[in-house]
């Protein structure tokens, strides 16, 4: 690693570290992330008991559903490495991103509680291990409005800083939410819903984080 960016990483570490309100953002933030994802593999589980209706979704219907985890796995997985090396790099980052996906995973768990649905017809199981983690060892389909996996993209789009990262993130945002189509995994409005209600959400936090 090139000494000029070890230092420049240093600094905006010893910057944000040494603000007390940023210090307290980081600390809080990871912790209450890390409960709430231990929190959702019960809450998964128990949605996943429910039934709801099937929306007539005309987008599905017209694309003969594939398996293509991979390709979702590849993209989220490789993209979110590289967000979160962007986001210790410069820590502001970090903190903005933590306390949108924080707020989205709470609006995330009311949207699913108050519209149950059943999964769409010729849904292939996503095999994710993202979504492993927050799942536990259960096969879950019935996560659907609004989508995660577009919101997290989505989210990245908005806190990276530089032209070529924005572009990146749309282009794997646009990827993920067609391969997304393609699995049948999340119905069209799902996909559409998700930077609909990120993107809110992500000016409140900005607006409160200061």
């Amino acid at each position: 690693m090139p000494k000029t960016f070890t230092i420049v990483l240093k600094n905006n570490w010893k910057q944000t570290w040494s603000s007390s309100l940023q210090r307290t953002q980081i600390i809080i933030g990871t912790l209450l992330m890390t409960i709430t994802s231990c929190m959702l593999p019960t809450f998964f589980n128990t949605i996943q008991k429910r039934t709801g209706p099937v929306i007539n979704d005309w987008v599905l219907a017209s694309v003969t559903p594939h398996n293509v985890s991979w390709g979702i796995f590849t993209v989220i997985w490789g993209w979110g490495l590289y967000a979160l090396w962007k986001g210790i790099q410069k820590p502001t980052i970090y903190i903005t991103y933590v306390w949108t996906f924080l707020f989205v995973c709470m609006l995330r768990v009311l949207t699913i509680t108050l519209i149950p649905l059943d999964p769409p017809v010729g849904l292939v199981i996503l095999k994710d291990p993202i979504t492993g983690i927050f799942y536990g060892e259960s096969t879950i389909t019935k996560d659907l409005f609004f989508s995660g996996h577009t919101s997290v993209l989505f989210l990245s789009i908005l806190c990276l800083e530089s032209k070529a990262d924005k572009i990146l993130a749309t282009l794997a945002t646009i990827t993920v939410a067609i391969l997304l189509v393609i699995q049948h995994a999340h119905y069209t409005v799902d996909i559409i819903a998700a930077p609909l209600v990120t993107y809110p959400v992500y000016r409140l936090v900005k607006y409160f984080l200061g």
